[in-house]
């Protein structure tokens, strides 16, 4: 979650065998237990430990999986910034001290992550066809309907009670994880110190996403100490997204439910409550039961103003008749389309662009994923599928 509107990628990607990640959130405001001595003194020998190895000691359940790589450096455990951050967590927070230190101080840097955060190069063209590509294929398309038949009455059960269509959900899974297909393998603690304090300064945002990232590593911190698991254990995306809908830890503590009542939250392998979260999700950010995300959209030459109609970008801001006043060309619906409309442009390479009309809920998919491309691959993939239901 988190690049341009009008370009950007799919966040996290990961194993299905990635271990469960329940999440016992204590009430909001409820104080938080110190951990068990036992764990946090094994903590602290893993933090000093790293100070003198290299290496990343995997979790017991995670002994025969795959671990992204860290490299030597300097240890976060002797980081005077990490350190500080982990003292204004742990007092902010009410968390125990020692506890917050050592999880810090056991991260390891990624030595790629944070190029993999830098902008694509100047001059680099975007292509629809191609981004679409990626995501809309037969073997994602056979996963969704196996999915969406495993899970149809969860799926219109979400949508009785958010709003929100099986295809958007299934879209949105699939173009995240191939319904758990591919989670992720880096650690999620690693990810989370390594865009914390080392994130590229050639960033043109960097003080403003840096700052995001403590966030979300603050946000885990939190809700790992509400947890009986080990916090080094959680695996994600190499931006610190987990589980098959690919929640940041934010996300997880605002919008995540345990929508199958069984007590617990687990996006990794429950499929109802992945399912309402993501559903909740986007009720969350506004999706409006039964409006279209998107409209046919035409141009008339002769009275085109297309400075005005791309100057909002992807945010809702004409009503249909001063889209139409600006030369957009709609026919039937969204000529009497209740709400916003916005102008979407989706780049081809050196061929001509392709244009939608945005509603509101279009919009809302990028609250998920910064990007009109993204958006796009969602409601394709999800089209796809329902398509593929009915054969």
């Amino acid at each position: 979650m988190g690049t341009s509107s009008r370009t950007g990628s799919a966040s996290g990607r990961h194993n299905p065998s990635m271990h469960r990640s329940f999440l016992r959130i204590a009430p909001a405001g409820a104080p938080v237990a110190p951990r068990h001595a036992a764990t946090r003194a094994a903590l602290l020998a893993f933090a000093l430990a790293c100070g003198a190895s290299s290496g990343v000691a995997a979790a017991p359940q995670q002994a025969k999986r795959k671990v992204a790589q860290t490299v030597e450096a300097t240890p976060y455990a002797t980081r005077e910034d990490a350190m500080r951050f982990a003292d204004d967590v742990a007092a902010r927070r009410n968390l125990d001290r020692e506890w917050v230190r050592a999880t810090i101080g056991a991260a390891r840097l990624l030595p790629n992550v944070p190029r993999l955060m830098l902008p694509a190069t100047r001059g680099t063209a975007k292509n629809w066809r191609a981004y679409r590509g990626r995501f809309i294929d037969p073997v994602r398309i056979a996963a969704g309907v196996r999915f969406w038949r495993d899970n149809a009455a969860t799926l219109a059960r979400a949508e009785a009670e958010y709003g929100v269509p099986p295809e958007i959900v299934v879209g949105i899974i699939g173009v995240e994880t191939i319904y758990g297909r591919n989670m992720g393998s880096f650690r999620v603690i690693d990810a989370l110190a390594t865009l914390s304090f080392d994130f590229p300064a050639g960033h043109p945002r960097a003080a403003e996403r840096e700052a995001f990232f403590r966030g979300e590593l603050e946000s885990f911190l939190s809700t790992e100490s509400r947890t009986a698991q080990d916090p080094l254990a959680p695996l994600g995306s190499y931006a610190g997204a987990m589980g098959m809908p690919q929640f940041m830890p934010s996300s997880i503590a605002k919008y995540a439910v345990d929508f199958d009542g069984d007590g617990r939250i687990d996006l990794v392998d429950n499929p109802a409550d992945v399912i309402g979260s993501v559903a909740n999700y986007f009720k969350a950010f506004g999706w409006r039961r039964g409006m279209p995300s998107t409209y046919p959209v035409a141009f008339d030459p002769a009275r085109l103003r297309m400075d005005v109609l791309m100057a909002p970008d992807i945010l809702p801001t004409f009503s249909a008749d001063s889209f139409v006043a600006a030369g957009a060309v709609l026919q039937g619906p969204a000529l009497s389309h209740p709400g916003l409309l916005a102008l979407i442009e989706l780049q081809n390479g050196a061929d001509a662009p392709t244009y939608v009309a945005g509603t509101r809920n279009f919009y809302v998919i990028t609250r998920y994923n910064w990007s009109s491309y993204y958006a796009m691959s969602v409601l394709d993939l999800g089209d796809e599928v329902k398509a593929a239901m009915a054969q």
